[in-house]
């Protein structure tokens, strides 16, 4: 990479980081620091929505996907964006009015205190994956760029994101994320996309030198298309960073149409991220890795400091979605656990100096397990299973079954995330059968509990008298 390239990139992170620097000051209050004080706009909250549900995983995962399968590789990140499509449509209206911090909050209510804390425990695991897997994906990126070895990429990586996500919050995510979202989408859909199709000679030669296969979208095949249903589309219903975004938007119509967008958007994204893929096929047929395939096709194709622009939109959708999961994971931590059980009566300068700590060890612990997974897919694999099988249901029944009994939400999501947990270490991190297996034990647990309830309500009742009859 010739010194154009890399003075682009460093240059991108000097903004970032100042860019962070100016959000910290708006960081007042812990609702400025977690939710943005809940004031944003339609075009601030599409674009910090878009910027963090689309990542590492989906941007470079996207690419790999299309360089194995083709087409099909779309259904990844198109299962993200009818998940979010899901979101806007169903779930927002029921939930906007709460005014609630995250969703293991709103499980409380619905619930117990028990419910909140089981609840929170479980999505900050999921959090602290998919931030694991932007610091794998920005390490791929930095290591393609400078040749520097894979762990010292993933700490300077992982370093630059927590630095400026301690600094404000959600506030200065909100302010980098709209640089990113705009330099990420310039990159993949104004240069990298046309360009990787001209090189590989057009849409004819895509269409005449690749395998037929390569145009079948379901070729992949319909148990991994399930598998994405299972993972992305039930999980960002009940994403702890996708909800943390939609309480930043100033109304419930932002919030609502906002998700829709963004989904159409994704949709769009999983095409151009395929495309790029199939042309890297051809035009890099033997290369030695498919994980980092972007990032070898853009250092190939693209001229002097176009390809640092390119590089530093992918390094932008890494690093909006690992700010947004560090916080999300800080803040089930410092609201449903710490907050809850031990410093209930803690002050509002202190919980926002918590939440601040707690984001510091979380993102340590984001860079310590991607040094040890390095597998972007594997990783998301394992958060999206423990979050679709453990709690989906216990969520879905909450906004839509008012008489659920208490205790019912917290032993659903016990059993299930103990099922899932199982099933991941039998059958292996990518099998989708635990998801299947944590779902329906959710569900037998929740019907289990209203017999019981229906049950116990006609035991109560007097028995008719012979002379009433």
């Amino acid at each position: 990479m010739n010194g154009l390239d890399m003075t682009v990139m460093f240059v991108y992170f000097g903004v970032l980081v100042v860019a962070g620097i100016i959000g910290s000051l708006k960081a007042k209050s812990s609702e400025d620091f977690i939710l943005a004080g809940r004031n944003l706009g339609m075009f601030m909250y599409l674009g910090c929505l878009s910027a963090v549900i689309l990542g590492g995983a989906s941007t470079i995962g996207t690419a790999q996907l299309g360089y194995e399968h083709g087409l099909s590789g779309i259904w990844f990140v198109t299962m993200i964006g009818l998940g979010i499509i899901t979101l806007g449509t169903i779930f927002i209206k029921r939930i906007s009015s709460l005014k609630v911090t995250t969703i293991s909050e709103l499980l409380g209510k619905r619930y117990n205190a028990q419910a909140q804390i089981i609840s929170a425990v479980v999505a900050a695991i999921y959090t602290l994956m998919v931030s694991v897997t932007q610091v794998i994906g920005m390490g791929t990126i930095i290591h393609a760029l400078l040749g520097w070895n894979m762990t010292a990429s993933m700490l300077i990586g992982g370093s630059i994101v927590l630095f400026y996500t301690i600094l404000g919050g959600m506030w200065s995510v909100t302010v980098t994320d709209i640089i990113q979202f705009v330099v990420m989408t310039v990159a993949i859909f104004g240069f990298m996309l046309p360009i990787s199709v001209s090189e590989a000679g057009g849409l004819k030669a895509l269409a005449g030198d690749l395998p037929s296969s390569y145009f079948d979208f379901s070729s992949i095949g319909y148990g991994q298309i399930f598998q994405y249903f299972l993972l992305y589309t039930l999980g960002m219903a009940v994403s702890q960073d996708i909800w943390q975004r939609v309480f930043t938007a100033r109304t419930e119509k932002i919030a609502r149409n906002g998700s829709i967008f963004a989904g159409v958007y994704s949709i769009a994204y999983a095409i151009a991220g395929s495309v790029i893929g199939m042309c890297a096929y051809l035009l890099l047929p033997n290369a030695e890795s498919s994980q980092s395939i972007f990032a070898t096709l853009a250092v190939q194709i693209l001229p002097q400091g176009l390809l640092g622009l390119v590089l530093a939109g992918v390094c932008s959708a890494l690093m909006s979605t690992a700010s947004g999961t560090l916080l999300a994971s800080s803040t089930l931590i410092s609201n449903d656990i710490i907050k809850k059980v031990w410093l209930k009566n803690i002050s509002e300068k202190n919980y926002l100096i918590l939440t601040r700590v707690n984001t510091l060890i979380v993102g340590v612990l984001a860079i310590v397990f991607a040094l040890w997974i390095q597998d972007v897919l594997v990783a998301l694999d394992v958060a999206y299973a423990i979050l679709s099988g453990a709690i989906f249901v216990p969520f879905v029944v909450s906004l839509f079954w008012k008489d659920i009994h208490p205790k019912a939400g917290v032993s659903a999501i016990v059993v299930s995330t103990l099922v899932v947990l199982g099933g991941l270490l039998i059958e292996g991190l990518s099998s989708t059968t635990p998801i299947l297996y944590g779902i329906s034990s959710s569900i037998i647990v929740m019907a289990g509990f209203a017999v019981m309830a229906r049950n116990k309500e006609l035991s109560d009742r007097e028995p008719v008298s012979e002379d009433v009859k």
